[in-house]
């Protein structure tokens, strides 16, 4: 699998296939820019080898039809901020208008595509669409780890087109989450959290192949227990032994339990609120779990939309030593071992 330093991109136009779906306010303002953030170092690197950066990212599920509160105007104001420099963004993903502002783009400048999801050939993997984006660029970046199990245009089409690498945040995700798998330094705790066992229960069984106990949350538990799932490694599964409100947070001798064993770990995966966090009284147990985490000294991954939401909001991202920018393809990855973008980059 190439990477950016595979690459000479002085004077080269670059596409960048980036995660900025990001969550918004009533308004349209962002309210995390997490995702922005992190594909900084690679948006930063092409710029300082005087490339031509085209961002090309979707928003929200627009179903292939535009969708006014779900243009990327906010994302660009955003990336203007981050990176003191001023980010074209156009209104629309193909055309007339976007080929010519792109034949006028000199090293260093940067242009924002309108949502890709405008345009029913993304989902539908669109081959011809995918050529029409490839047409644009000397090179393809795929840095949207939290896509890139999709099988769409701009994650496994455009790569039939261009030469194409990963981006530095990409290759991070799947480094980190590789050595999880297959080298942690033990004891190797997950814990995992929310609710809806149906999509929970192969990642329970996967993870407890390598972990040598696994945490769940009382509504996981309850649900087990409600719809009679067996699980693959039971001796291994640390359930709660109290609980707020018939699950909708741990109690405190669980809170102390599972510090316990948290506080015995060398490697930590964590994926899911252990608590109903959208609540502030039932954010409490899901709180005491990331700041146990963060005391252990353990080598800590944090995965999850709703569980990355919480820590960002509180504060408390920086204190991990990777959390990762996706849900479903993190899932997907330590579940299958494959995503469809990261093996369309190998071949």
């Amino acid at each position: 699998m190439k990477t950016l330093k595979d690459f000479d991109f002085h004077n080269k136009k670059a596409l960048v296939r980036v995660d900025f779906n990001v969550p918004l306010d009533e308004r349209a303002n962002i309210l995390d820019d997490f995702r922005i953030k992190k594909t900084l170092p690679t948006i930063e690197f092409l710029i300082k080898e005087k490339a031509k950066v085209i961002l090309i990212s979707h928003l929200g599920r627009p179903k292939g039809k535009v969708v006014e509160v779900l243009r990327l105007n906010p994302v660009a104001k955003r990336l203007s901020q981050l990176t003191g420099r001023q980010v074209l963004k156009l209104n629309d993903c193909e055309g007339k208008e976007v080929e010519e502002t792109i034949a006028r783009m000199q090293p260093g400048d940067m242009i924002l595509l309108e949502n890709i999801q405008f345009n029913p050939g993304e989902n539908a993997k669109d081959l011809n669409f995918a050529k029409t984006l490839a047409s644009y660029a000397d090179v393809f970046i795929l840095e949207a780890f939290g896509q890139a199990h999709r099988d769409y245009a701009s994650i496994t089409g455009i790569q039939n087109y261009l030469p194409s690498a990963a981006g530095f945040l990409l290759k991070k995700e799947i480094e980190v989450l590789s050595d999880l798998l297959k080298n942690p330094a033990r004891p190797l705790l997950s814990l995992i959290g929310g609710k809806k066992v149906e999509t929970k229960t192969k990642l329970i069984d996967t993870i407890s192949e390598i972990s040598d106990w696994v945490l769940i949350s009382g509504l996981i538990d309850k649900e087990l227990k409600e719809k009679n799932i067996g699980l693959k490694y039971p001796e291994k599964i640390i359930e709660p032994v109290d609980d707020t409100n018939r699950g909708e947070d741990i109690g405190p001798k669980t809170i102390e339990l599972f510090r316990e064993k948290i506080g015995q770990a060398r490697t930590i995966f964590w994926n899911g609120p252990v608590g109903m966090i959208e609540k502030e009284e039932f954010s409490k147990g899901t709180r005491e779990i990331a700041d146990a985490i963060i005391k252990s000294g353990a080598f800590s991954v944090v995965g999850g939309g709703e569980t990355v939401e919480f820590i960002n909001k509180i504060g408390l991202s920086d204190k991990f030593n990777h959390v990762s920018t996706g849900g479903g393809a993190m899932l997907d990855f330590i579940c299958d071992g494959k995503l469809a973008g990261v093996e369309a980059l190998k071949q």
